[in-house]
């Protein structure tokens, strides 16, 4: 097998800006992955096992009727060789009929083949929509807070490079492999039935390849297993990379992301290169010994001797020289097929590890909350697991009141969109219960037309700004959508673009922060939600957005039970409850005036200070306090 290599960077040794090499890992652990790889390709494999096995079989007799046309082959040139000798015309009814079986069986064998490809391919499409199915099903049940602990990549990769690379496994291995197997074998039988020393020949040099690639192959599953894993991180240190592009080009070589990635291309191509250096050489020396050339010189060359000894036919020497001819290719197919079920065990196992992933609790029943009043009682989170990980909030229990606004406030990193996001149920909580209307928020049925949320990084699709709005409510009408859009504060500025609503968002127009945080509102105020959480809704948008955010969010709370974040204090002054955040725990709750005597939140009060709203107003929900 020949491997080609890509471009590469300098050696380390070359390279003194680059990072220490990393030790090669443990080769008991890339063989315990390998068989773990195994294992996850046999079970993914499962639902098309029977389609594989037809295809197999069909793949056999495909091979076994490679043997015909050589036989017709033999007889043809016998009957030519024959009438030659003895000086009488040639059976013409005798050719013919060996063309025909000639010819009929290369017809019928590919056929067979063909065949045998559209059951693996059918098998191929409904293997990669069966796998698809079931990772939609799975991350529809996996924690939202999942989705931004894992790297994307990983994702992205699991999704679209992992299913491809399946694709050969699956589509073309059981016929190519199986075929690369039956053919040169039943080849092979026909040359020691035509003659033994003719038989000896065609495999000759065979032997000599062999143990070029079994020099070659040394290691080469514990090695594939380390490739794939490396090229994985690469993979996944690109996106990294490509996502914070801003960063990168603002702090060059020392942004994070950059280094990242560089680190581990390099540690990529050093490996690569010490692994197929060696391998190219092995492999250019066994290839040597199946040179076309050198099959030819010693069949022909010896098969003549042969002839002339009066012990075999021209014919003969013809067939068994095509078909040792052959088997290198055979070879070549199934080396490439071992490579190919190599690098299929790895994703297979990646798919299954996704597919693996812990999911919500899923309760029995569903009760129908009787308010929209929300309790925390005593609850606590981690990010991690395990007995020594630390607790992002720790006993935390209070009250949003049924058609209030409740602030939580607190420094950075505090817990308080943790705190919001347990709400929206993102992820379950440690321990403590999170209750509207007296119902777990694991038992409310269809939660999300109960609890809505903005965050403050709003996120749109490549779709028109109509379904934007309208994506948790598809069944809005236009004037709803509208009437929405209105009180957001961006209908004009939708309807001012040319194609209005039907503008799609990415590629007939792009928006600033400021107006897809409002078209991020009209969906939540089409969706109309009771309990609502903001989470520092204006924090990256430019200040003249924000007297029209601060509109839009004023019409969006009232009525609504709301928790919203904020840093800045003066931007929630007139709010219902002030809930104060320190180091995962609540530290006082009360309203803005009860608060100033507090320390920790007259602290943030005079950190603020002189820093307000563009309309100089806090949020209100239009009803005195």
């Amino acid at each position: 097998m020949t491997a080609s290599s890509p471009s590469v960077a300098a050696p380390a040794e070359l390279r003194p800006d680059l990072p220490p090499r990393r030790p090669d890992p443990d080769p008991a652990d890339t063989k315990a992955q390998q068989r773990a790889g195994a294992r996850a390709l046999a079970e993914l494999m499962k639902p098309v096992s029977a389609q594989l096995t037809l295809a197999r079989l069909l793949a056999v007799l495909s091979g076994v009727l490679a043997v015909v046309p050589y036989i017709a082959l033999v007889r043809i040139g016998d009957v030519l060789i024959g009438a030659h000798a003895a000086g009488v015309a040639v059976d013409g009814g005798e050719v013919s009929r060996w063309l025909r079986i000639l010819l009929g069986a290369f017809g019928l064998r590919l056929g067979v083949y063909f065949v045998a490809l559209l059951v693996t391919h059918l098998a191929d499409a409904r293997l990669g929509h069966l796998i698809q199915e079931r990772m939609v099903r799975r991350f529809a049940r996996v924690p939202l807070a999942w989705f931004t602990s894992t790297n994307s990549g990983r994702v992205r990769k699991a999704l679209q490079d992992e299913i491809g690379t399946i694709h050969h496994l699956i589509a073309h291995q059981p016929v190519d492999g199986t075929n690369a197997v039956v053919m040169p074998l039943a080849l092979t039988v026909y040359a020691f039935v035509i003659d033994w020393r003719l038989g000896l020949l065609s495999v000759a040099t065979l032997p000599l390849y062999v143990g070029a690639v079994l020099l070659s192959m040394r290691g080469m599953g514990e090695k594939t297993v380390e490739m794939d894993r490396r090229l994985s991180t690469v993979s996944a240190r690109m996106v990294e990379f490509v996502t914070g592009i801003s960063v990168v080009k603002a702090f060059g070589r020392v942004g994070k992301a950059h280094r990242n990635y560089q680190e581990a291309a390099d540690d990529f191509n050093l490996f690569y290169l010490k692994w197929v250096r060696p391998l190219i050489r092995v492999s250019a020396l066994g290839t040597s010994f199946l040179a076309v050339p050198l099959v030819l010189t010693i069949n022909i060359g010896v098969g003549s001797v042969l002839v002339h000894g009066g012990s075999v036919t021209a014919a003969d020497v013809l067939a068994t020289a095509l078909i040792a001819l052959l088997i290198p290719y055979a070879l070549e197919v199934l080396m490439n097929s071992l490579w190919a079920q190599q690098l299929a065990g790895g994703a297979a196992l990646r798919i299954t590890d996704l597919l693996e992933t812990p999911t919500l609790a899923e309760q029995d029943g569903a009760a129908v909350p009787v308010s929209n009043e929300v309790v925390f009682e005593r609850v606590s989170y981690s990010y991690r697991s395990g007995a020594e990980a630390a607790l992002a909030i720790d006993d935390v229990s209070f009250t949003l009141r049924e058609g209030t606004v409740t602030a939580l406030v607190g420094p950075s990193g505090s817990g308080k969109s943790t705190i919001a996001t347990l709400l929206a149920r993102f992820d379950d909580p440690l321990s403590g219960v999170i209750s509207i209307g007296g119902v777990p928020v694991g038992e409310v049925p269809d939660l999300y037309s109960r609890v809505g949320f903005v965050l403050q990084d709003a996120q749109l699709l490549a779709l028109s700004l109509r379904d934007n709005i309208a994506l948790g409510r598809p069944d809005a009408t236009d004037e709803q959508i509208r009437d929405a859009a209105r009180a957001a504060q961006v209908l004009d500025e939708i309807e001012a673009l040319p194609n209005g609503f039907d503008t799609v968002y990415g590629r007939d127009t792009g928006l600033s922060g400021g107006q897809a945080q409002r078209i991020s509102i009209a969906r939540a105020l089409l969706v109309d939600a009771p309990i609502l959480v903001l989470d520092e809704a204006t924090a990256l948008t430019d200040p003249e957005s924000q007297h029209e955010i601060q509109q839009a969010l004023s019409a969006l709370v009232r009525g609504r039970t709301v928790l919203l974040i904020a840093h800045r204090p003066e931007v929630i002054k007139g709010v219902d409850q002030i809930v104060l955040i320190e180091a995962g725990g609540i530290r006082a709750a009360g309203t803005h005036d009860e608060l100033l005597s507090q320390p920790g939140y007259a602290r943030l009060w005079r950190a603020d200070n002189g820093t307000r709203p563009a309309d100089g107003r806090a949020l209100t929900t239009g009803e005195p306090r």
